[in-house]
Order: structure tokens, then sequence, then C-alpha cells
């Protein structure tokens, strides 16, 4: 019900209201935010995720929730024995809650398995919820600069929005900058940001993705969350500047509108049909997916305006490089994290499996490839007078006026001047 609540209305002042509240409780709350595996076992473990390097040791500790009236024996197993081996069994000591009781994993091949467990113990419940996934790597150092290359582009996505906004001010103008680009751009997170807070802050619609994926890490992680609402606050600062600075007469076109139409219609019927069938359709984790086809779909097209545009005028002034190169810079480091990642953990299908995620990539560092050679080699020497073409029409509108007033026909060439020289 949170869900159908938030999105009732479909105004982006509205729906900014919605996501600022939602980021304040997250800033207040996040650290309390843990995932419930099941309130059924008294033994919990120290992680539920444990990188372990190939032909090396780990290990994770164990520990009763209850004081047991006896010596308890733990099962332990791994359901896949040619990645990760445990330790076969350990012994929960009896009136104590204090005292960790510690398992050794052994990395044998490169890979991801769960260890779980299951005890006699009627003290200790319902074992079933309680496992560990564990990940065997090449190399665990290779894992540290997975880590660091993950908060680059992290950055380099977040202050890309940046240099679009100051040019936009120090120019009083946004002039070169085309209107059907940031409808789609506000529209693509605004949907992204449903999406984030969906899976990660409402605990009924993380209880269906756990159904579904009962060993699944969440997918969305906190900065996740933090970047996709930042970028709508700054897509919003970025449509406030179109409509308070000179635009030249630009205007988002019919197109975009349709298509933003049908998109939000789209989301619409979904939450209708959500709803009204008391989730027996679609249930929410459904409903939160057609945020991300949203998002998938305005992808694919946002940048097509702003390239068509600059061809059209024959020049980039208005449109910031800035911004271009550090989203090349975030969409490059992007895809290396994913192929590290592949090659680290031995999962390459996490690329050629998932073509859409990694095919976004490779298109929209495309885009900003072409948005480099439009800035930089094809219309990099462009006189001023060619960049505003829509302005130059209006001046020589106003010309003409002026010399219709003096007495001067505005269909006298610029001939019938030469020789003239104006200071006289």
């Amino acid at each position: 019900m949170e869900i159908k609540n938030g999105h009732k209305h479909f105004s982006t002042s509205h729906i900014m209201r919605t996501l600022l509240l939602w980021t304040f409780l997250l800033l207040c709350d996040f650290e309390n935010h843990v995932v419930v595996t099941g309130n059924s076992a008294n033994l919990s473990v120290s992680t539920q995720d444990l990188t372990v390097q190939k032909g090396e040791m780990g290990r994770f500790w164990l520990r009763s929730k209850v004081e047991l009236g006896e010596e308890a024996e733990v099962n332990l197993f791994s359901d896949y024995p040619m990645k990760a081996a445990a330790q076969p069994k350990v012994i929960i000591p009896k009136n104590t809650t204090d005292q960790k009781v510690h398992v050794n994993i052994s990395g044998v091949g490169v890979g991801s398995c769960n260890i779980k467990l299951n005890s006699s113990s009627e003290e200790l419940g319902n074992l079933s919820s309680v496992f560990v996934r564990v990940q065997v790597v090449h190399s665990e150092a290779l894992s540290i600069i997975i880590i660091i290359v993950g908060w680059i582009y992290f950055a380099a996505w977040s202050v890309s929005f940046y240099p679009q906004v100051i040019l936009n001010f120090r120019r009083k103008s946004v002039v070169g900058l085309n209107f059907d680009f940031l409808g789609y751009n506000i529209t693509g997170f605004i949907a992204y940001s449903c999406f984030n807070i969906g899976l990660y802050w409402i605990e009924p619609v993380w209880d269906e993705y756990q159904k579904l994926h009962p060993y699944g890490v969440n997918p969305v992680l906190l900065n996740d969350v933090f970047f996709s609402i930042h970028a709508v606050i700054l897509c919003t600062i970025t449509i406030l500047q179109a409509l308070i600075y000179d635009r030249g007469g630009q205007k988002v076109s019919w197109v975009c509108k349709i298509i933003l139409i049908l998109a939000w219609v789209f989301i619409i019927i979904c939450l209708v049909i959500t709803a009204a069938s008391k989730q027996t359709v679609l249930n929410w984790l459904d409903f939160l997916y057609m945020f991300s086809y949203v998002k998938l779909a305005v992808t694919l097209i946002k940048y097509m305006p702003q390239a068509y545009m600059n061809y059209r005028r024959k020049s980039t002034d208005g449109w910031s490089i800035g911004n271009v190169l550090l989203d090349f810079t975030g969409g490059a480091f992007s895809l290396l994290q994913m192929f590290l990642l592949a090659y680290n953990n031995n999962d390459w299908a996490s690329i050629f499996g998932d073509p859409t995620k990694f095919g976004l990539g490779v298109f929209s560092i495309a885009f900003d490839i072409l948005f480099i050679i439009q800035h930089y080699v094809l219309y990099r020497n462009h006189d001023p007078e060619h960049r505003y073409p829509e302005i130059n029409e209006k001046a020589s509108l106003i010309n003409n006026k002026t010399r219709e007033k003096n007495g001067i026909s505005s269909s006298m060439g610029s001939g019938e001047f030469e020789g003239i020289d104006p200071d006289n």
C-alpha cells in the first residue's frame, strides 16, 4: 500500500516530496536496516557473505541466541563442494550466548556456493533459514581493486550532473541543451529511484524477492538509492534552469511528449492491475520491475535527440562536454568492473548472460564517444554565429523592424551599403 499511495499522483513535485521523505528516513535508519532470514532459528551467524581466495581458508562464527540446556551439534554442508568445503560439524556450548564457535571454510574452486546448516536440537529451532554465501575468488587483492573501481564510477556518475548545471548558470541560457533529453532523463531516473527505494526499503517487496531467490543477495545497495535520488534532484534543477533561463525558442517535441505519456500510462495501468487484483496478476515486485523496463527503454533513446540537435546546429555549444567526459569515465569503469568481477568470480554469465545490462553500458559509451567526436573534431572551430540559429533568426527580425521604423527598407541588400564606413 505504501507504493500505491506514494505514486497515486504522478506530478514531479509530488514524486520529489515522496523521494525526499524516503531519503530522510533512509538517513535516519539505514544502519538498522537488516535482512530478516527467518525468526524460527535460535542460531546467528557472523556474516551471510564470505569471500575466500582459492586454495586459502576462511572462517565465520556461530553463536546461540538462547542459553541451551545441553550442548547442540550443528552439521554443515556445502551445496557445491567443488567450490568450497566446510568442516562437517561443530558443537554449540550450553548455558551461554556469548561464546562464538568458529567454522573453517576452504576455497576449492573459483565460483560460489552456499553453506547450509541443520541440527537435531529442538532448542536451536529450524535452521533452514540460516546459511552463508561463499564466493571463492582468484585473488582477494583483485577484490579490493574491484571495490575501488566501483567507487570511481559511482563518483564519476554522481558528479557528471554538475557540469551542465554550472554551464547553464554561467551562460544564463540553456540554448543548445535538448529539452527532449531532459524529459527522458528525469523520467528514467524517477523510475530508477522508485525501483531502488522499493526493493531496498519496502519490506514486503524484499520478502517477495527472497521467495524467488532464497539464497540471493539484494541487488540494490545503499549507494544505488542515494545515486538515483541525487540524480532526480539534479535533473529537476536542470529543468528549472530551462524554465527561467534563455531557451531560444526550444521546447519539448511532440514525439517526446507522446513517449513519456505512454510510459507513465503504462506504469499507472500496472499499478491499477496490481492493486485491483490483490497481487494475483502482478505483485509489488513485478510492479517495481515495470519501472526498470521504463528506465531501460528511456536509456536507449535519451541521447538521440541531443546528438541530432548537435548535428543540425553543427555545434555542441550549450551541451556540457564535462558531463560527457564524466559519464564516459563512469561507463568505462563500470564495464571494467564487470569484466574484473567475471574473471575473479569465474562468472562470465554475469556479462554475456545478461546482454541487456552489458548492452546498455556499451550503448551509453558509444554515444559519449559520438559527443566527444562532435565536440573536439567535427564542430570544434565553428563560428559563434552558426551556433544559435534560433537567436540569429530573432536578431534578424529585430533588425528588420528597426530599419522599417527608421524608414529603411528591409529588402535592401547588404551590398547597397558597401563602401560606407560605419564609424562615419
